[in-house]
């Protein structure tokens, strides 16, 4: 089995899907890209990760993490192991520094996992030949090219209003944003309170 490492590319909303996210993965040193359809949950387990956001309360990745840690085995990789009927399957491999094992997982909760473990995500050639885009592709292909670029256009409206905003305005929304477990939101004001300081 051939594995291709991929990194994350973006998150956005689907076009396709009301309520759900579109995961773009890319390949690392190529052109294609594998976009992943997932719920809004999981999106938002991967963009606090992404976005380095300590919530309030552990989740459920978090969760796992401790979890590992308390009983000493780590997480080594993650594999996009899988594609059947459209549906993609994931494996989270663990270790114990003995043993190896792989746990079947959807690929959201399996890469939501490798965030927090900080280890390289791959797929196969195969998953790739079968369901990725490669870049030129995209261009062409109506919902890859409309999910990647709907990424920028909420979030520069929303970082646009944080600028008329005063510091302690942003503090207060930051910390509301928080307290709502919103870490969408919470991520763009803490941006914008990073550039003013």
């Amino acid at each position: 089995m051939e594995k291709v490492k991929l990194e994350i590319l973006g998150l956005s909303p689907s076009q396709s899907q009301t309520g759900s996210f579109a995961l773009v993965l890319s390949e690392e040193a190529g052109n294609r890209r594998l976009p992943i359809i997932i719920g809004m949950f999981e999106a938002q387990a991967i963009a606090i990760e992404m976005e380095r956001i300590t919530p309030n309360r552990p989740m459920t990745h978090d969760l796992f993490k401790s979890f590992a840690r308390a009983f000493d085995f780590t997480v080594e990789e993650i594999l996009i192991s899988d594609l059947r009927e459209g549906i993609f399957f994931a494996k989270v491999v663990c270790t114990d520094g003995i043993r190896q094992k792989s746990i079947d997982a959807r690929p959201s909760d399996a890469i939501a996992i490798g965030l927090r473990f900080q280890v390289p995500i791959y797929t196969t050639n195969q998953i790739l030949i079968d369901a990725g885009i490669t870049t030129q592709e995209a261009s062409t292909a109506d919902e890859p090219e409309e999910l990647v670029q709907s990424s920028s256009r909420p979030q520069k409206t929303y970082k646009e209003s944080l600028k008329d905003l005063s510091l302690d305005e942003l503090n207060k929304m930051l910390t509301q944003a928080l307290s709502d477990e919103e870490y969408e939101k919470a991520a763009k004001i803490r941006d914008e309170i990073g550039k003013r300081n």
